[in-house]
């Protein structure tokens, strides 16, 4: 099924910190802000769990509007809340990275659950015209009007009015409209102000330091995007334990020279520096999303009968 406008599909996607636990990639993740990082905007959103909460709230309702349109439809599997804390620009969690590595096992997983997905084998199986009326159900069509929203430092971005999804977030968030342009806006601000974090000469200096951390345990680096540019070479050709080993060995190694260095503590003031006037800027926007977000909570409360 053609996507002309990005769709926000009820999905495994959630707003990665600059200072994060993995490097997890969910499938339909949100575009990057800069090659190495992706920044929270900032606090008092929802927690991990409470999105996922959320998502499977959303998930319910899409499947009820796809069955009055005629059609089956699954609500899947959804990730854990550990796999969601990730995108960032260098571990932090030593915990985390023991268990997880740089998060390829997760990525490995959220994949197979995708393409395991049985709405994906249903909607194939379709006649040519009922897998077109299947995916404007779902989807919608774009000639049937459109919801826009400007973005942070330029650029558009758009998804049709009328579907099974835009239904659903609209039932959950009170008005799709507002909700999906306050959302574009909070989840775009990264990319505002990250590089000028990463180009920062504070971080230089904390980078050099956490350089020196890395070489001291046995492995030389500049920067945590080295460490995983890197890792394929180091990996190829060993069975998939011993990958993982390695993986893990320096997954641990990262987050802990971040820690027991200034760098982690340097990028979170570095955040908070370049992101406080971004905010002000565009505080209705950031009160909107916190706000819908609340009551997309207290929604997803009752319809699924749970709570995060």
């Amino acid at each position: 099924m053609k996507r002309v406008y990005v769709s926000t599909c009820a999905g495994m996607a959630a707003m990665a910190a600059l200072l994060a636990g993995c490097d997890a990639d969910a499938g339909t993740a949100p575009e990057r802000a800069h090659p190495a990082v992706e920044a929270q905007v900032t606090g008092g959103e929802l927690s991990p769990a409470e999105e996922l909460l959320v998502q499977r709230a959303e998930q319910l309702m899409v499947k009820e509007c796809m069955e009055e349109a005629g059609f089956s439809y699954w609500a899947g599997v959804l990730p854990t809340p550990d796999d969601l804390r990730g995108g960032g620009y260098v571990l932090t969690d030593a915990a985390w990275a023991k268990r997880n590595g740089y998060g390829s096992r997760v990525r490995e997983r959220l994949q197979r659950l995708q393409r395991d997905d049985p709405n994906h084998a249903y909607a194939n199986a379709l006649p040519e015209h009922e897998r077109a009326r299947y995916a404007k159900a779902l989807e919608g069509d774009s000639s049937d009007g459109v919801v826009t929203a400007e973005l942070p430092g330029g650029g558009t971005v758009g998804i049709p009015r009328d579907s099974c999804l835009s239904d659903a977030k609209g039932r959950l968030y009170g008005d799709f409209q507002t909700w999906y342009r306050a959302d574009k806006t909070v989840t775009h601000l990264a990319r505002l102000y990250a590089a000028e974090v990463i180009e920062d000469g504070r971080t230089a200096t904390a980078l050099e330091a956490w350089s020196a951390c890395m070489r001291e345990a046995g492995h030389d680096y500049a920067d945590p995007p080295s460490v995983r540019a890197g890792l394929p070479s180091l990996t190829e050709g060993l069975t998939t334990a011993k990958a993982f080993a390695v993986e893990n060995g320096l997954a641990v190694t990262e987050a802990r020279c971040a820690t027991r260095t200034p760098l982690a503590a340097t990028l979170r003031a570095l955040t908070a520096e370049y992101r406080s006037p971004l905010l002000a800027e565009y505080g209705d926007d950031v009160a909107a999303h916190r706000r819908m977000g609340l009551a997309a909570l207290a929604r997803a409360e009752d319809i699924t009968g749970a709570t995060a």
